[in-house]
């Protein structure tokens, strides 16, 4: 479970400071997905960093599977970041000389479980077999359509079995029917392996996919309709 409660986070601004995330609490439960949606400057990419425990927050908890992360210190949230929250930024970000299943072999090395390479290489092969990329394992990114690139994205971070999933606007850069299939992968993927699912998109239309939908305006947070935002 992802568990933000009173959050504030403020930042300098001249002589004072400028309020990025005013007194928000957000509960995501493992097996669902939260969407956050709201206009540019209204404070989502300063939660999503809150909640991927990169920045403390001025008051407030974050609870991450049930470890209050805001009584960490920068070492302790470190491990805790590679051993449970997994974090699909808007560009995919692969290494242009690794093939897709080496992208998740490297980042199974970094998440701090010292499983065998034996159980690392199964763990990305059922990766991308799940997220239908088995044929595509030795292809380096530069032969990957944008669509199969995010794949790659979403298999790499669940890689060590991630409590958190944390997804930056993971279509901006994909047609309609690529975005609906991105989505209803991690969609899918949440359900089937349990994840607490926070994820961002500015579009309005796929809000239905999700278990709750919430708004940010001016840092602050507010829960939309369920008509707006019910899982399917």
């Amino acid at each position: 479970m992802l568990s933000l409660t009173d959050i504030t986070l403020t930042f300098p601004d001249g002589d004072g400071r400028i309020t990025a995330v005013d007194d928000a609490t957000l509960e995501v439960a493992g097996g669902s997905v939260a969407g956050l949606t709201g206009p540019s400057g209204s404070g989502k990419s300063s939660l999503l960093a809150v909640a991927s425990t990169l920045v403390k927050p001025d008051s407030g908890t974050v609870s991450i599977a049930g470890v209050d992360a805001t009584r960490m210190n920068q070492k302790e949230s470190a491990r805790l970041r590679r051993e449970q929250i997994g974090i699909i930024f808007q560009q995919s970000n692969l290494v242009p000389s690794l093939t897709a299943r080496e992208q998740l072999l490297v980042m199974g090395e970094m998440d701090g479980k010292r499983a065998n390479r034996s159980a690392r290489q199964r763990e990305a092969d059922e990766l991308l077999e799940i997220v239908g990329l088995s044929a595509h394992r030795d292809a380096r990114p530069a032969a990957l359509s944008g669509g199969q690139r995010q794949r790659v994205n979403i298999a790499r971070a669940l890689m060590g079995s991630p409590a958190v999933l944390i997804v930056d606007e993971p279509t901006s850069a994909l047609d309609r029917a690529r975005s609906e299939e991105i989505i209803g992968l991690i969609v899918d993927l949440t359900r089937e392996l349990g994840t607490a699912t926070l994820l961002v998109t500015h579009d309005l239309e796929l809000m239905p996919r999700f278990d709750t939908t919430h708004r940010m305006v001016d840092g602050q947070l507010s829960l939309m309709p369920a008509a707006v935002g019910a899982g399917v």
